[in-house]
């Protein structure tokens, strides 16, 4: 059960007011164990801002204490030599900053905010460095009196990995400056965002080369950038290599680990690492108990984490244990667990968490607003969806692609054609680009609705641009060619070519177009039309064509194309050959399904289910009982499990040639499958049971035929007559009562049921009544069967067998007249008897 989220505004300090925000990224006041509000800032502001006390960036003063001395840093990397770094001279040369001004004026006089509120020089020398190109020219000012910190704020801000690398180059080129871990750490940073791992192995050699022990923000920063590169294998080498280090990772790098495991789907590792690492950072082997809390990057990972995952309780727990710690939720947070609950279908506490957002006046996003968009119209709730966009601009924030998109196809596929226009006017307006996502169902709306000139101009307005990729335009030929406008879809197919677009989708939509509207002639020509414009049919082209074909009754048709489709090596499964083999079989033809069987052994494809219960059914419908039992013994032997189809069909096989042991174990297979028996097979059953006199076998079926409302006129047809031949003549009538209540008398079979039965048990009148009742209401013409119990009637009315048989005669001399003789004599039969009766009485 998901928990139900319980906020306390009360755990926060008070905050004046939030800033408006539409980026997911800016830093908000996070409240620490001591009650101070400090900014919380991103991952690799942490790493990087520092001096060359390193540890105190990321928080832990611990993250090198467990390093083994000596140890090599990186995967075979050695420091043969153990030079020990050099120290920087602090000389003073300010004498050298006046020759730069001339320049500087010329280029921008006003530093960016962000240099500007590093202060010092720092702004004046990342202008320098962003105007002149020469070095030693642009930092000869302060060569000699660079800091730790300004060296490294110097290296991170640099915009492309070339200049700061050139800039460490130079500085270590001066062989006055020192260049510590944190230094070697942005550039490890800038060079593995650029993929540039030769570089980054280079200076991990040259680290150890130098002595310079990596620090645990060395390891998380190569755990990230070689994840981040999609160097899985990597990443998890350098977190090994850490471990042999005996270091433990701080907050900071297992949040990295964390991302890691997560962005490759892996949720039970993140999950495992997590827990392993507070046991082993509180190192009392007790994770159920810990105080200590955690960042809000890390926290919003987990959350993250489980939600992905679907494990929702557990998200919601890690949600209410960071506002239990005290820990100010962001917009990022909120939009997260609104995202879990949405999805989810728990809508009051997304409810609940848009109420305390609000609460705690912290700012919703486009990201916010395009989830309520999406929620909204994931639960049909379109209004409500129109209003968040409606929202978000009177709440100044810009809508962005996603917003306008989701809300375009939620209108395109409703049908709500002046919204959808709307929403498409102001995307022009504001420039917005159109997907071909979009488009396709904005075409599939117009086409829909009826408005196929509309669908046509919007169709234009993008063929024109030659923009068109091959999948837009297969999508608009399968939207006109499912609604059957064929010639549209020529149309676009043409357009396609013109454009020398064409591609084998737009061959593939086509030709099931015509499949649509049965044009197998023109389906075939585009076919072997293909190679012909250098394109080359593939699976789906020949399986398209094949199950049209087939599906037309046109099984030899299929099987030319089949034997083509063999003959490409392009079949590597049994569904081509199946609908071939079900097109022959649905028209009686059994020889060429089982030619066409025997060629899939041949060929080794392999049936799977489906096929053999074609051939099963089949063959049984056929009376072909010795192949039908052959299938059913291959299909076992390939280790194939039967599904209720196959036994349907063995069922009505074994009902057909009367294995009753057979047909009861396969029906407690039925039972058992999650579907059950068909009426059908029910019947069988009850039919076999019939004539084996099994009633209790017989009775159990019916009766739950009868609780699942699956009785029908048959099943009951065949209860009277079991009931009749065992001489259960209370039990007969009381269904015959039944079906007359249940207006289950309407076919032959049961007519002549009910009729054999009055005439056995002495109700003539109510037999005569029911013969009437059948050539007068039902019109159904009686047969054989019907004037044999009517036969006895009469005879057991006193009419002489010989008056009987002349009575049959004159029914194959004159069926008409016969009838009526028929009806006479029954009449009048039974009136006496009634008379009779009657005068008994006195």
């Amino acid at each position: 059960m998901f928990a139900k989220l319980q906020l306390d505004s009360n755990c926060f300090p008070v905050v004046s007011t939030f800033a408006k925000t539409s980026s997911p990224n800016v830093g908000v006041s996070v409240p620490t164990k001591t009650g101070k509000v400090e900014p919380t800032v991103k991952l690799g502001e942490q790493r990087t801002g520092g001096t060359s006390e390193a540890e105190k960036v990321s928080g832990f003063r611990r993250s090198t204490e467990n390093q083994k001395p000596g140890t090599v840093f990186g995967p075979e990397l050695e420091n043969p030599d153990g030079r020990q770094r050099r120290t920087s001279p602090n000389a003073s040369t300010s004498g050298k900053r006046k020759n730069l001004g001339a320049k500087l004026k010329k280029a921008h006089t006003k530093c960016s905010t962000k240099w500007a509120t590093y202060g010092g020089c720092i702004p004046s020398i990342l202008q320098a460095l962003d105007t002149v190109k020469d070095l030693d020219e642009a930092l000869r000012p302060w060569e000699d009196t660079l800091s730790n910190k300004e060296r490294s704020i110097i290296l991170k801000e640099q915009s492309s990995w070339e200049r700061a690398f050139e800039i460490f180059e130079w500085f270590k080129s001066k062989r006055c400056y020192e260049l510590n871990v944190i230094h070697y750490n942005i550039m490890l940073r800038s060079l593995g965002r650029a993929k540039k791992w030769s570089l980054v192995e280079s200076l991990c050699r040259e680290m150890a080369v130098k002595g310079i022990a990596p620090i645990n923000s060395t390891y998380g920063t190569l755990i990230d950038v070689y994840s981040k590169g999609g160097l899985k294998e990597k990443a998890l080498a350098w977190l090994e290599k850490m471990n042999q280090q005996g270091m433990l990772p701080d907050e900071v790098t297992m949040g990295i680990v964390l991302q890691m495991y997560k962005k490759s789907g892996e949720f039970q590792k993140v999950e495992d690492f997590f827990k392993q690492w507070k046991m082993d950072e509180r190192g009392d082997g007790d994770s159920s108990h810990d105080d200590h809390s955690l960042s809000l990057y890390t926290y919003n990972t987990l959350i993250d984490t489980y939600g992905k995952s679907g494990q929702l309780k557990e998200a919601s727990n890690i949600f209410s244990e960071m506002l239990t710690k005290g820990i100010m939720p962001t917009t990022v947070t909120f939009n997260t667990m609104i995202h879990i609950c949405g999805n989810n279908g728990h809508l009051d506490e997304v409810k609940s968490l848009i109420q305390k957002m609000q609460e705690l006046r912290c700012p919703a996003d486009t990201r916010t607003y395009n989830i309520l968009i999406s929620l909204h119209t994931k639960h049909d709730d379109i209004d409500m969806a129109a209003q968040c966009l409606r929202k978000m601009k009177e709440e100044q924030l810009e809508p962005d692609l996603v917003s306008y998109r989701t809300l375009l196809y939620a209108f395109s596929i409703r049908h709500m054609v002046t919204e959808a226009e709307d929403l498409l006017s102001e995307m022009d307006e504001k420039g917005l680009e159109i997907d071909e996502y979009t488009q396709s169902a904005l075409t599939r709306m117009y086409i829909d609705v009826g408005l196929l000139e509309k669908s046509w101009l919007w169709f234009m307005r993008f063929h024109g641009t030659g923009n068109m990729t091959s999948e837009c335009y297969s999508a608009t030929i399968d939207a006109y060619g499912e609604r059957g406008y064929i010639s549209e879809a020529e149309e676009v197919f043409l357009c396609s070519q013109k454009n020398k677009k064409l591609s084998v989708l737009e061959f593939n939509v086509m030709i099931k177009a015509y499949g649509y509207v049965k044009n197998f002639v023109k389906a075939c020509e585009l076919f072997d039309s293909i190679e012909s414009h250098g394109v080359i049919p593939d699976r789906c082209s020949y399986g398209s064509l094949i199950q049209i074909l087939a599906g037309a009754d046109l099984a030899a048709k299929a099987q030319h194309y089949l034997n083509k489709m063999q003959e490409a090596g392009l079949i590597s499964d049994c569904i081509t050959y199946c609908a071939v083999i079900s097109s022959y079989a649905k028209s009686g033809r059994l020889d060429m399904a089982k030619k066409l069987y025997n060629e899939m052994i041949e060929f080794e494809v392999k049936p799977d289910v489906i096929v053999y219960g074609i051939l099963i059914n089949a063959s049984a419908e056929a009376g072909n009982t010795e192949e039908a039992i052959g299938y059913i013994d291959a299909m076992r032997k390939s280790g194939l499990p039967g599904n209720a189809v196959i036994y349907n069909s063995l069922i009505k096989l074994y009902t057909r040639v009367g294995y009753l042991k057979e047909a009861e174990e396969t029906y407690k297979l039925l039972l058992s499958s999650d579907t059950g028996p068909d009426v059908y097979c029910s019947n069988c059953m009850i039919d076999l049971y019939c004539e084996h006199s099994m009633a209790k076998q017989a009775e159990e079926i019916f009766r739950r035929m009868k609780r699942n409302g699956e009785a029908n006129e048959f099943a009951y047809a065949m209860m009277l007559c079991m009931y009749k031949r065992l001489g259960r003549f209370q039990e007969a009538s009381r269904v015959a009562r039944e079906m007359r209540t249940l207006g289950l008398l309407s076919n032959l079979l049961s007519y002549n049921s009910v009729i054999g039965l009055y005439s056995l048990d002495g109700r003539f009148n109510d037999a005569v009544a029911t013969f009437k009742e059948m050539l007068d209401d039902g019109g159904v013409l009686p047969d054989d069967f019907t004037f044999k119990s009517l036969g006895l009637v009469l005879v057991k009315c006193g009419i002489s067998k010989r008056a009987v048989a002349r009575l049959e005669a004159g029914l194959k001399k004159d069926y008409q007249s016969g009838l009526q003789a028929w009806l006479i004599a029954l009449c009048t039969i039974v009136d006496v008897e009634v008379d009779c009766e009657e005068d008994g009485s006195h």
